[in-house]
């Protein structure tokens, strides 16, 4: 049987409004992959991504520049030279393992040569907001162990304090999305070590990473937008602690997990992320996150609603994807 390719958009509402530097949003605009092959279906979920100058348009298009390719047999090896890193290969490599797991009856970690799945306990973010907003979000979360802030520059060190002050017993790792200046760098490191912020998340615009180089952080630094894949690892060494491996970035789970070794490889931490999606973009997320230093697969906690069956989530703990899920 013919293997069968669809690709669907879909919109999940967003509780509240999530915000970050770069701007507002209510609703979560995912493009999901399906692939049908031996009475088998297999999914791959993705987040297109403004950032990288991606679009569900632009994405849809690089999907459809390979369906023949796809439902001729391409597998996920030739998918890594077809497609650039980015949310479309992501999806795309995704459903075929998914698509492979289901055909062959075998769970995704073995066919990955991993040790089987145990639960993460995942970061809960606090989308960027006032100091009374965000230490009110801090007392409503205050029973989680790990909060992600969404930072901006000035008015961080008071939006720090607040969260602190109303989530005394939380971990707090912060995330600037690239707006911070270095003098926000050099101004808030000691006052955020002492309110116990453990991670800087991406302080600096992506290209800028050379300028770290002159600051001794007293917190470690973590890359996102400076890290996609493997190619762009070696820039960051000296730079940077650790690195937000998130698998629209990577491309997929076949990159993800080789960006992880490699990481490991050259010496840094490792931090595992996602884009505002559902369980269905999380699932292969939870493979790479075994072992990591820093788990952030929170994505499903801040929708409306999600999948139906989705992720199980046990308070901040992520039990891994049932195979009616993913994988």
């Amino acid at each position: 049987m013919a293997r069968k390719i669809s690709i669907a958009r879909e919109s999940w509402p967003i509780q509240g409004t999530f915000t970050i530097s770069r701007g507002s949003r209510t609703e979560a605009w995912v493009l999901t992959v399906t692939m049908e092959e031996d009475g088998a279906v297999g999914r791959g979920e993705c987040v297109p991504y403004a950032r990288y100058g991606e679009s569900l348009d632009s994405v849809t298009a690089q999907i459809e520049s390979i369906r023949a390719a796809l439902e001729a047999g391409m597998d996920r090896a030739a998918l890594q030279d077809a497609l650039p890193a980015g949310a479309a290969r992501n999806a795309v490599d995704c459903a075929l393992w998914d698509l492979e797991a289901k055909r062959s009856g075998t769970p995704v970690w073995k066919l990955a040569g991993l040790e089987p799945l145990g639960p993460v306990t995942t970061a809960y973010t606090l989308s960027l907001g006032s100091v009374e907003s965000m230490g009110e979000k801090a007392r409503e979360a205050s029973h989680r162990p790990l909060l992600k802030l969404k930072l901006t520059g000035d008015g961080d060190l008071e939006r720090v304090r607040a969260v602190r002050r109303n989530a005394p017993d939380s971990r707090i790792i912060v995330d600037a999305n690239e707006a911070w200046s270095i003098d926000h760098l050099r101004e808030f490191g000691v006052s955020f070590r002492e309110l116990g912020v453990e991670l800087i998340e991406q302080p600096l615009k992506a290209g800028e990473d050379e300028a770290l180089g002159a600051v001794t952080s007293p917190i470690p630094l973590c890359a996102d937008e400076s890290c996609h894949d493997t190619a762009t690892l070696p820039g960051l060494a000296g730079r940077y602690a650790m690195v937000n491996i998130k698998l629209d970035k990577t491309g997929g789970l076949t990159e993800a997990l080789k960006l992880r070794a490699a990481a490991r490889a050259a010496g840094f931490q490792v931090m595992v992320g996602c884009m505002v999606g559902t369980s269905l973009a999380m699932a292969p997320a939870a493979l790479v996150a075994q072992g990591a230093e820093v788990v952030d697969l929170d994505g499903p906690l801040l929708l409306a609603r999600d999948r139906d069956p989705g992720l199980r989530f046990d308070g901040a703990e992520v039990q891994p994807p049932e195979s009616v899920l993913w994988g």
